[in-house]
């Protein structure tokens, strides 16, 4: 059985973890979970890389940056650590950020950090469990939270 590690923070305004584990057990079984909380994103790091010593195959990382400059360089700091992580474990981490200037209103960022909590909890579980349907929407122009843009050339 598969083990995938949700981490999120105490700093976000939207519990996205908790979206995509539903969304997770609405994808399908194979799996068990394993949630950790820290308070900020700097701290996820750490809290993914643990996750992945304690047997995870695949790690979701939810991240909810303020409006201000110093957070979008936090973010950066701590995507970069995420990164890090993956590689040392040879593992995927799936990282969800949403900044909170992507939204004008609180409804609509609940509404965004739901939609992509939720669409890159599929997508990790395709990682997992179905990669020939990641295979299959390459260069399909998808994005998370936001309507997908479509291909520049539809695929032959």
């Amino acid at each position: 059985m598969k083990r995938i590690g949700v981490v999120d923070t105490t700093f976000a305004r939207v519990d996205m973890a908790r979206y995509g584990i539903d969304a997770l057990q609405a994808a399908g079984t194979g799996f068990r979970i394993s949630r950790a909380t820290v308070p900020g994103i700097k701290d996820l790091p750490v809290a993914v890389r643990r996750q992945f010593q304690e047997g995870a195959d695949l790690c979701l990382a939810f991240g909810m940056p303020g409006k201000a400059e110093y957070d979008r360089v936090c973010a950066h700091e701590a995507s970069t650590g995420l990164i890090f992580a993956g590689v040392l474990e040879s593992k995927p981490v799936v990282e969800c950020f949403v900044f909170e200037d992507e939204a004008a209103s609180p409804k609509e960022l609940e509404t965004l950090a739901r939609r992509r909590a939720e669409e890159h909890a599929v997508n990790a579980f395709h990682l997992l469990f179905r990669p020939q349907e990641l295979a299959r929407r390459a260069a399909t122009g998808q994005r998370q939270g936001f309507a997908d843009v479509g291909a520049v050339r539809p695929h032959r």
